[in-house]
């Protein structure tokens, strides 16, 4: 796919940029400009062809370097307005000095503006005295020379971009090419045993669920099973120190086993690194160590093969503002090599499964869209193909509850035949859709199981809620103790009281008719009585274990 993308953006900017040009020397010569119409047509054709190839090769050299496009174009207007004031000052003053060695004339040339330079001069030099530049001419001027030169970077450009993005984007190894032949196995290599200090060790026996997880990744990578979806065995993300900083570790060895057909919701905190692991899985950041294997493919070596069974709806929406919702589904309905009436119809469903197909409003650009509307098109996106494997970081905010409620019969739908991760900060949401859990705080899963299995694992109490004035606050701690012993007051506040009740020494009629009882002692304003709830669970779980991280 990546190759793909470079030859459409490379014929894009060719075809324009020859357009372009081929105009310039139409209307130069229609207005009788001699420059034009003296020299040979077909020289001027294989010079600018030669360059404005060469141009384009050095743009993608250029991008792959930066990241940032700002510090690029700063760049890019230094390169061209100091290479013509150069040329103009320096290099034409060289060309018009006899005694100037030809050596340096051509070591100079290697330098692609001065190569440009040079060529526009001959071919002003021989319009000036009449005749123009004739093939013939070729070899007496510095015209082959500066072919030669441009042509061999050319290529030389092509191949520098191309290694740079296959070893910094893509992830391969900088030696890749002495072994293009070798294909990923469809049996995963066993995973190396890596020493893990007592400390370590003492933390992962506390979670049970987690050291059982990593134990069945590590059976399934020793027995060679690649029919699960998504196997991630020891994956690490750390982020360089900066300005002083210690590095910081944003994913800590996470061992996870998704099968096709499963949803799970990755709950945490923010900066707990759920962002970070899905960039990792989506080819955006490479693992500092460890690795995923998504369909039996391995995101460090085979991440392109990866990309072509993968749906991603990112945290934040990556949209052409330009393109309508139609066009977005169109053109990302080719890339999962959808065509005719096949594409037609997956457009179709697509906007109609997220609420964009009626009055019109898939064929408005995106720009026009609101917040919603540009989420539920990008969750639409990464749907369209029936992906193996889909990535999606909260895709429900911004939403209203209508469009919630019907964003998520449409990723139930999905998930039939798909793994699906999702993060959330919704507890509704998680519930909802995701058939396992897990609980992700400072880069490392605390726990996983499905919603039951946490409810009962971290809140095995009933939570008893009671608002009195403040003089009978005493009288609400002895009513607690006498259907509860073991009760633990959590929540305090102007008469408001919140107690944690063991489910195993309290029956809810006997709390019932104690508060009862207790309304003809004193005044309650309020009172009542919940199981413990998700979201209970999920601050607990955090609470616990950012408590142990500062400890430790």
């Amino acid at each position: 796919m990546v190759r793909t993308y470079w030859l459409i953006s490379y014929a894009y900017f060719l075809t324009i940029s020859v357009l372009y040009v081929a105009s310039l020397v139409i209307f130069g010569s229609v207005i009788g400009l001699k420059y034009f119409r003296l020299n040979t047509y077909s020289i001027q054709f294989v010079f600018y062809f030669i360059y404005l190839n060469l141009q384009i090769a050095l743009s993608f050299l250029v991008s792959s370097i930066f990241s940032k496009v700002k510090t690029v174009t700063v760049v890019a207007y230094i390169i061209v307005y100091g290479s013509g004031l150069l040329g103009s000052f320096l290099f034409q003053k060289m060309l018009e000095t006899q005694s100037f060695p030809e050596e340096w004339i051509v070591a100079l040339e290697l330098y692609p503006g001065f190569s440009l330079y040079r060529g526009l001069y001959e071919f002003s030099q021989y319009a000036s005295r009449g005749s123009g530049m004739k093939w013939q001419d070729i070899s007496d001027s510095g015209m082959g020379e500066v072919l030669c030169i441009m042509s061999i970077e050319w290529f030389l450009a092509l191949i520098i971009a191309f290694y740079i993005d296959q070893v910094f984007s893509s992830g391969k190894h900088p030696f890749f090419f002495l072994n293009p032949s070798k294909k990923s196995s469809s049996i995963p290599s066993k995973p190396t045993v890596q020493r893990m200090d007592s400390k370590k060790v003492s933390i992962d026996m506390g979670k049970i669920d987690v050291s059982q997880e990593r134990e069945k990744v590590q059976q399934l990578r020793n027995e060679g099973s690649a029919g699960h979806a998504i196997l991630c065995d020891n994956l690490k993300k750390v982020y360089p120190g900066r300005d002083g900083n210690p590095p910081k570790m944003a994913v800590r060895g996470l061992y996870l086993d998704v099968p096709s057909g499963e949803c799970f919701g990755m709950l945490g905190p923010n900066g707990a690194g759920k962002t970070s692991f899905i960039s990792m899985m989506t080819g955006l950041l490479k693992p500092s160590s460890g690795t995923a294997l998504v369909q039996g493919l391995d995101i460090c070596k085979d991440m392109n093969k990866v990309y072509t069974s993968m749906g991603v709806c990112p945290q934040h929406d990556l949209l052409w503002e330009t393109l309508t919702g139609r066009e977005h589904l169109l053109f990302y309905g080719r890339l999962k090599n959808f065509k005719g009436s096949a594409l037609t119809h997956a457009v179709e469903e697509s906007l109609k499964s997220v609420s964009l197909f009626d009055g019109g409003v898939g064929d408005k650009p995106a720009g026009n869209y609101s917040g919603g509307m540009k989420r539920r098109l990008s969750v639409a996106i990464s749907l369209i193909g029936n992906p193996k494997v889909v990535y999606l970081d909260e895709p429900s905010t911004g939403l209203d509850p209508a469009s919630r409620k019907n964003l998520w019969d449409v990723i139930q739908r999905a998930k039939q035949n798909t793994a699906i991760i999702l993060t959330t900060h919704s507890m509704e949401e998680a519930e909802f859709l995701c058939d396992r859990l897990g609980i992700f705080v400072d880069g490392a899963l605390q726990c996983i199981g499905n919603s039951k299995e946490l409810k009962s694992r971290y809140g095995g109490s009933y939570v008893f809620t009671m608002t009195t004035s403040s003089e009978h606050e005493e009288d609400v701690e002895r009513l607690v103790s006498t259907v509860s012993p073991n009760a633990k007051k959590v929540y305090h506040l102007a008469g408001t009281q919140k107690f944690e009740l063991p489910k195993n020494e309290v029956r809810i009629a006997e709390v019932f008719r104690a508060v009862e009882k207790a309304k003809s002692n004193f005044t309650v304003f309020a009172w009542g009585l919940a199981d413990t709830t998700l979201e209970d669970v999920f601050i607990k779980v955090a609470k616990s274990a950012q408590a142990f991280i500062s400890l430790s």
